[in-house]
């Protein structure tokens, strides 16, 4: 089973967006998946009780009072966490994960509140000795703007590996009221989108 922690300490980021949208993506290629919701706001939970019978099975959890254990059968757990993260909490998730990806989107505050998150990581021994593989998620990108090139290039200085860019549209928004991912999409419209996925299910499955 491989776990994977989607967090950072600043909220807004699209953190249950990544969570939600990276079980779809797993689901529908036929894994068993696992999404466990750490945040009291509940978004992956509801965003779960939204999701048709039809779609490739997600099964939830509620971690929100402590956290819980995985069922043998998983192939893959997603954890989505809440934005007010303390230390110890983090170094508790981050004891669970195998892979952990922490999502930014454009904007010099994302990025100073991306930078103390990372500094909290690196202080933990399994990341900092490299047990445990970091990648940057660069969100809601819009091609050409200033403030998403100066992402990526902040992304590159970070020490830690940029994986993916998501960029920036209206689909995510229709697709997260149906309970669904991209990926539970056909049509040349979600292709193109799902283009900036592979990278980040490349990580996903292999650090």
């Amino acid at each position: 089973m491989t776990t994977i922690l989607v967090a950072t300490v600043k909220g807004g980021s699209g953190k249950t967006t990544i969570s939600t949208n990276l079980a779809a993506a797993l689901a529908s290629s036929g894994e068993s998946v696992l999404l466990a919701d750490l945040d009291r706001q509940r978004s992956s939970t509801e965003w779960l009780g939204r999701r048709p019978a039809d779609a490739a099975p997600i099964q939830g959890a509620e971690w929100m009072k402590e956290l819980g254990r995985p069922p043998a059968d998983v192939a893959f757990t997603i954890i989505d966490a809440p934005a007010a993260l303390k230390t110890k909490q983090i170094e508790d998730v981050v004891a669970m994960a195998d892979h952990i990806i922490v999502p930014v989107v454009p904007s010099i505050i994302d990025e100073a509140a991306t930078l103390r998150f990372l500094a909290k990581l690196d202080d933990i021994g399994s990341v900092s000795k490299g047990r445990k593989a970091v990648g940057l998620v660069g969100n809601r990108m819009r091609a050409g703007t200033r403030s998403s090139d100066r992402l990526a290039e902040f992304m590159t200085k970070t020490g830690h590996r940029p994986i993916a860019r998501i960029r920036d549209a209206q689909a995510y928004l229709d697709v997260v009221e149906a309970g669904l991912g991209i990926f539970d999409r056909p049509g040349s419209r979600y292709a193109t989108l799902k283009e900036d996925w592979w990278p980040l299910l490349e990580f996903a499955r292999y650090g």
